[in-house]
């Protein structure tokens, strides 16, 4: 497939934050056929970036001593041309500051943000790396999705921060749920979890990867220590599961479901 197109505002990487890199490779090289280059230490860190067939799809960092008390946990990053104006603007417009813009020597600009609903989302300003090279294919990230529990609150957010044309795909009791794009150029969803996630569980974003069968990625993440969550499930949009990896990151894959 062509490399994806990221455009402003939309998903354009997603890494991992770990307490445990070695077994995240292991676990993750295996299930979704990744490799892996590591950056400079000095330089970056250490970051791992993982590949698949030799193009990159996503980030794999080490948990922090200062972080110990926060899950492992899959983020996504939203693209911008300006990360700076970008922080700005979610902190007026409700929004909170955990990571202030940060330059990555050569590679972009990074920052990480909450939503106005609480909700941890990545600001990416590209340079040399401009975000993962293929999508919506065995092994890659194929959709990114905002679980929140004030749903109005956050469409409003991304369409004033993040510049989002939105689409509302839903509007029912049951199940709202609104789209940046429409129908097939949609880029990620936001859908209204106030009636499902508990009181202990915070607005967050989800990150899917697609598989080619996931009954048999799901069988096989679980042999190798994840805790299958939900699923496998047909739904109009996939055969979906939801998974914990063997450190605790929750993430989701998703097949077509058979005709």
């Amino acid at each position: 497939m062509p490399t994806p197109e990221h455009s402003n505002g939309a998903p354009c990487w997603i890494d991992l934050m770990t307490s445990d890199t070695g077994k995240a490779q292991a676990f993750y090289g295996d299930l979704f056929g990744w490799t892996f280059e590591t950056g400079d230490q000095e330089k970056y860190g250490g970051y791992i970036t993982a590949l698949k067939n030799g193009k990159s799809v996503a980030g794999i960092m080490q948990k922090q001593p200062d972080r110990a008390g926060f899950p492992d946990a899959w983020s996504t990053y939203l693209r911008t041309d300006d990360a700076r104006a970008a922080v700005k603007s979610a902190a007026e417009h409700g929004g909170a500051v955990y990571l202030e813009a940060m330059d990555v020597p050569e590679q972009g600009t990074m920052a990480m943000v909450g939503d106005a609903t609480g909700a941890a989302i990545g600001i990416w300003q590209t340079g040399e790396m401009t975000g993962y090279e293929l999508a919506a294919e065995d092994g890659t990230p194929a959709w990114h999705e905002l679980h929140t529990k004030d749903y109005a609150t956050a469409v409003k957010f991304y369409q004033d921060v993040f510049g989002w044309n939105t689409d509302v795909m839903s509007d029912t009791p049951e199940f709202r749920y609104t789209t940046m794009g429409a129908g097939d150029t949609a880029k990620a969803g936001i859908m209204d979890a106030s009636g499902y996630l508990p009181a202990e569980v915070p607005s967050h974003w989800q990150v899917y990867f697609a598989v080619a069968d996931t009954d048999a990625a799901t069988e096989k993440a679980v042999a190798m220590g994840a805790q299958l969550i939900e699923g496998p499930d047909d739904t109009p949009f996939g055969r979906l599961a939801t998974l914990a990896d063997p450190t605790g990151a929750r993430f989701k894959i998703t097949a077509p479901t058979a005709q």
